[in-house]
């Protein structure tokens, strides 16, 4: 669900907090010495440390909610699956209920849209703040109410699934920076497993959805939408869904239906036309247990 902002509390947004046990974190023996190589959040306060990232957003959600989603075309954000939905009912938020702040920073938009309806991924299943991550379909995508078409606020590449051990970076709003988004410009991922990344990435609450970048020939790519944080060994990480085949999946579905996903519906072949295209990024300036919490 949709994190509160500046640590607002709500009946239906009040407690994340889940147990999870992650199979093989001897993959991750050397997340203490990672995190160590990791850079600080920088925040992007001013119109020159912004530039290039106009297309991350803060979403507000309902009363109070808040979690951080990226353009992937003029009409399409992405975020976390578990933004849509609302804890006490477990049923999607009405998309009414969402606006996107593209760029959001010091109380400005670059461009302020509502959104007309919300999909999750076809596997994504919510049961609720203490329930089980789905971590590996915990994506939705937004169909704004217009088209962005800004110079500066341009959608997002996606890209593959990051190897072990590569570079990564985020961006992203939370508690307590609610009010301009932060760049974690280098962060690592730790280990795949099972459709999802376990990343080095400093990620809380209002975080979820956030992209996650690989920085290739001057381009930012998404690679992965922030799920859950973490602790492993008293190391904060953070986990991140694969894109790659359930983005693909979750556009020929919503280029193919209309109104807010139902697990009922059946998902196009993959060989259906998808309706709605990323666009193309150009031009960017510059095993133990864990504690997870939806952030």
């Amino acid at each position: 669900s949709a994190i509160p902002a500046a640590g607002a509390t709500s009946a239906s947004r009040s407690s994340w907090s889940v147990v999870h046990t992650v199979r093989s974190w001897a993959q991750c023996r050397s997340v203490g010495a990672v995190a160590e190589e990791s850079s600080d959040l920088t925040g992007l306060m001013t119109a020159y440390e912004a530039r290039g990232w106009e297309g991350v957003g803060r979403l507000n959600i309902g009363a109070g909610g808040m979690c951080t989603g990226a353009l992937v075309a003029p009409r399409l954000v992405l975020t976390a699956a578990h933004c849509i939905y609302d804890d006490s009912t477990k049923q999607p938020v009405d998309p009414g209920e969402i606006q996107f702040l593209a760029g959001w920073r010091n109380g400005t938009a670059q461009a302020f849209r509502g959104v007309r309806r919300a999909m999750a991924h076809p596997d994504y299943e919510y049961i609720g703040p203490t329930g089980d991550l789905r971590v590996s379909s915990d994506i939705a995508l937004l169909e704004l109410e217009s088209e962005i078409r800004l110079a500066n606020v341009q959608p997002f590449e996606t890209a593959s699934r990051p190897r072990k051990g590569a570079e990564v970076g985020v961006v992203s709003y939370a508690q307590g920076r609610e009010d301009s988004a932060s760049l974690q410009e280098v962060c690592h991922v730790l280990a795949r497993q099972k459709g999802s990344l376990i990343l080095s990435c400093d990620v809380d609450f209002g975080a979820s959805g956030a992209p996650i970048f690989t920085f290739e020939d001057g381009r930012a790519r998404i690679v992965s939408v922030v799920s859950a944080k973490a602790m492993v060994r008293d190391q904060h990480v953070a986990l991140g869904t694969n894109l790659e085949k359930p983005l693909a999946d979750l556009m020929a579905l919503m280029g193919a239906s209309d109104g807010v996903f139902s697990r009922r519906e059946a998902v196009p072949t993959a060989n259906a036309e998808p309706a709605f295209k990323p666009v193309v990024r150009r031009g960017l300036a510059s095993g133990q247990g864990a504690k997870f919490v939806k952030p």
